[in-house]
């Protein structure tokens, strides 16, 4: 199709919307023979009916209309949009947006609705849980603009397609509502697909920022642009602030492995914040954790990236990083990647600035500065933790770069919080 990539950009926009859709596959006639479950469900739980040809038959009729948007409300108070497909070579296809949302349901509006079609206790319990997890749509005209933007891309212009509303579709039954076939699309619906490129590029670039590691810049792309405060999906708002810092942490992933941060670091950051996501307990406290993510992954980036550094000094700098208790002397290291060991330290220094033993003992004394500052364990058994079992020598390396040693470091420490 001639609108390829188009097609790709709006099935791209609304899975990042959280918006289900369904592609619809017929022949000419525009009778298939066996139809997708295109609502989630809702018709296989009411019915107990899994084959969906009889709910969408009579509305495909009414729908296998070219150069037409279809707004549909079905009976079960979901919306949908719906157009056929141009330049299809065999058959027809049908692109259907939904099921979401227009407004919030209740509990007793629910209640209703299933002593209308006569539900279980257990039916009912499911179609509540159905109704609280579809998308809820406070502008659904968002929805509808990103469409007829999509209209106005594979048909050329607002003069060539018409829109029509539809009450109880999806069903035994279309009723059309409303016809306009002089449909003017209002100047922001033009606008709105430039507005939703726009916040793809602030995502590129909030990725860019994270991988060279700028977290005044990350952070400042995260505040002005706001590329995640999106339309309420649920009506859940701390779930809303869940699902948000979810797909920020998947996009922060993507600038650490564009800053060329061993996978190893990336996941270990990634699998903390995904169980910390999991803990929040109100929008507020999503939004400062979002802020914090954008942080510690520039800060991943500065301390862990390897750019610039050839394969061999990669695997030296992971395997330093991912254990500091292991054997890491220039021997060991020569030998486990089958490299002569002047060849490494010769290499290792011109790339790193540094000896082998240097970068480690560096690397030892900080994560010693951190427990430190971060434990109450004893000196001798940080210095365990850090690959050093002589204590005396930890002490010796310790006092070499932080010019004093650990327990006068411990004592300042302590002084300084009593201060506080």
């Amino acid at each position: 199709m001639f609108y390829e990539a188009e097609f790709t950009f709006l099935k791209n926009l609304l899975e990042n919307l959280y918006i289900h859709f369904t592609i619809l596959e017929a022949p000419a006639n525009g009778i298939p023979d066996t139809l997708p479950i295109f609502d989630l469900g809702l018709r296989c739980l009411i019915y107990n009916e899994k084959d969906y040809t009889r709910f969408l038959t009579p509305a495909l009729q009414r729908l296998n209309t070219p150069n037409t948007i279809f707004r549909i409300q079905d009976e079960y108070m979901c919306s949908y949009i719906c157009l056929q497909l141009p330049d299809i070579q065999d058959g027809l296809l049908y692109l259907l947006i939904g099921p979401y949302v227009n407004r919030r349901l209740n509990r007793q509006t629910l209640l209703n609705f299933a002593e209308e079609l006569n539900l279980s206790p257990k039916q009912f319990t499911q179609i509540n849980k159905y109704y609280s997890d579809l998308p809820f749509l406070t502008d659904e005209e968002t929805l509808f603009a990103i469409t007829t933007a999509f209209g106005k891309k594979i048909w050329g212009s607002t003069e060539n397609f018409s829109v029509e509303y539809i009450e109880n579709a999806l069903s035994e039954r279309v009723v059309p509502v409303t016809s306009d076939s002089n449909f003017q699309e209002p100047e922001e619906a033009f606008l709105s697909m430039q507005v939703l490129e726009k916040r793809y590029a602030s995502e590129n670039h909030l990725i860019h920022m994270v991988s060279q590691g700028l977290i005044h810049n990350a952070e400042t792309a995260l505040s002005s642009n706001n590329f995640l405060l999106l339309e309420q999906r649920l009506a859940d708002p701390v779930r809303n602030v869940k699902n948000y810092c979810i797909i920020l942490n998947t996009l922060l992933r993507k600038g650490a492995e564009q800053g060329d941060v061993h996978p190893l670091h990336i996941d270990n950051l990634s699998s903390k914040f995904a169980r910390e996501i999991e803990q929040i307990t109100s929008p507020q406290g999503g939004q400062a954790l979002q802020k914090e993510m954008v942080h510690k992954y520039c800060l991943l980036v500065k301390n862990h990236s390897m750019k610039g550094f050839s394969l061999l000094v990669q695997k030296v700098l992971t395997r330093i990083d991912s254990d500091l208790t292991a054997d890491l002397t220039l021997k060991t290291q020569a030998r486990f990647l089958n490299v002569n060991a002047s060849y490494l330290s010769t290499l290792f220094k011109k790339e790193t600035g540094m000896t082998l033993t240097d970068y480690v003992n560096k690397k030892r004394i900080e994560h010693a500065v951190f427990l430190l500052n971060s434990t109450s364990m004893q000196i001798q058994n940080i210095a365990q933790y850090c690959g050093i079992a002589d204590v005396n020598y930890f002490t010796r390396i310790f006092k070499k770069y932080m010019k004093k040693t650990p327990k006068e470091y411990r004592q300042e420490l302590a002084q300084a919080n009593r201060k506080r």
